[in-house]
C-alpha cells in the first residue's frame, strides 16, 4: 500500500530536483529519502527517477504518478481545512521566466493573476527552463516556443527584432535603419539575448565591427543605458519602452515566438495561464 508519506518524499523530490534539496525540505536524513523513494518503485514496480550526475528526472511512470501526487495531497490539505478550520499553507505555483521576457509583461501578468496561490518565480534561459519542465521542477514556464515542439505548448505571441536608440540618437527618427548606418556607434552587448550569436553574424558578415561599451545579462540595466545614451542595441519588439526610439534593423529577418510551456498534467486553464494569455493579448508589442 502507498502511504502519503511515500507521495509526500515523491513530492519533495520532484520540487526540489534532487535528494540533498528534498530531504532537507522535508526534514529527514538522506538515506531515509532514499530509501522512502526505493520502497515506492518497488510497491509500484516501476522506476520513478532517472539518476545521473547527481540530478533526477522523472520516468514516464514518475509522469503519471505526478497529477495523482498532486491531487491527493491536495485532497489531504482540505480535509485538515475542512476539521481544524485552519487552510494550510498554499503550494507555490513554480514559474519559470526566460530572462529576456520584458519585465513589464511579467508584472502585468502576475498582477492580474486571480489564482489564490503564490508563485514562486525562477528566471532562466532556454535550456534551463526546457530541463527544469522535463524534470518535474516547474509547472509553467514563460519562454521560447520553437517550431516542432511536442511538449504541451502554447504559443502567446511571435515578434521580431529591432535597434534600441536613445532618443537624442541621430536616427532616432527613422522607421528602419541598415547596420551599415550604425558602424561607428558604440554597442550594448545583452548576454542573455538568445539571438546574440544570428545578431553578431548578421552585423560581422557586412562589416559591422562596432565597440562595446557595456555587456550585460540584466535587459533592464542594458536599455538603462541606451538610454543614457551609452551605446545601441538589439532588442525583440517588446523590449520597446519609454526612452528608445525602436526602428527596424534592416535586413535581419529573425523572429521569436513566447508562449506557454506546461508541465505534464498541469491544468491549461489554470489563472496564471489565463492571467498571461490576456497580457499578451492587450500589452504586448508586435513588428
Amino acid at each position: 500500500m502507498i502511504s502519503r508519506t511515500h507521495l509526500r518524499q515523491f513530492l519533495a523530490v520532484v520540487d526540489a530536483g534532487n535528494f540533498t534539496r528534498a530531504a532537507l525540505q522535508i526534514n529527514v536524513a538522506q538515506p531515509t529519502l532514499s530509501a522512502g523513494i526505493a520502497e515506492l518503485e518497488k510497491r509500484l514496480g516501476t522506476r520513478l527517477f532517472a539518476r545521473s550526475n547527481r540530478r533526477v528526472q522523472l520516468t514516464e511512470a514518475g509522469n503519471r504518478l505526478l497529477a495523482h501526487a498532486r491531487a491527493i495531497e491536495r485532497e489531504f490539505h482540505l480535509a485538515e481545512e475542512s476539521v481544524t478550520g485552519i487552510a494550510p499553507p498554499l503550494r507555490a505555483v513554480r514559474l519559470g521566466v526566460l530572462a529576456t521576457v520584458s519585465t513589464a509583461f511579467l508584472e502585468t501578468g502576475l498582477g492580474a493573476c486571480a489564482g489564490p496561490e503564490p508563485a514562486e518565480i525562477t528566471e532562466g534561459s532556454e535550456r534551463e527552463l526546457s530541463s527544469a519542465i522535463a524534470a518535474g521542477r516547474l509547472d509553467l514556464a514563460l519562454t521560447l516556443i520553437r517550431p516542432g515542439e511536442t511538449r504541451p505548448a502554447e504559443p502567446l505571441w511571435q515578434e521580431g527584432y529591432c535597434l534600441a536608440l536613445p532618443l537624442t540618437h541621430r536616427l532616432a527618427g527613422r522607421a528602419e535603419v541598415a547596420p551599415e548606418e550604425v558602424a561607428g556607434d558604440t554597442m550594448i552587448a545583452r548576454r542573455s539575448c538568445e539571438a546574440l550569436a544570428e545578431t553578431s553574424r548578421f552585423f560581422t558578415e557586412r562589416g559591422v565591427r562596432p565597440p562595446f561599451s557595456f555587456r550585460s545579462p540584466n535587459d533592464d540595466r542594458a536599455l538603462a543605458m541606451v538610454r543614457a545614451g551609452q551605446g545601441i542595441t538589439v532588442i525583440p519588439a517588446s523590449l520597446a519602452g519609454p526612452g528608445l526610439a525602436t526602428p527596424a534593423l534592416a535586413g535581419f529577418p529573425l523572429m521569436r515566438t513566447i508562449g506557454l510551456l506546461h508541465a505534464p498534467n498541469w491544468p491549461r486553464d489554470h489563472p496564471l495561464a489565463q492571467a498571461f494569455r490576456s497580457a499578451a493579448e492587450g500589452n504586448v508589442a508586435r513588428i
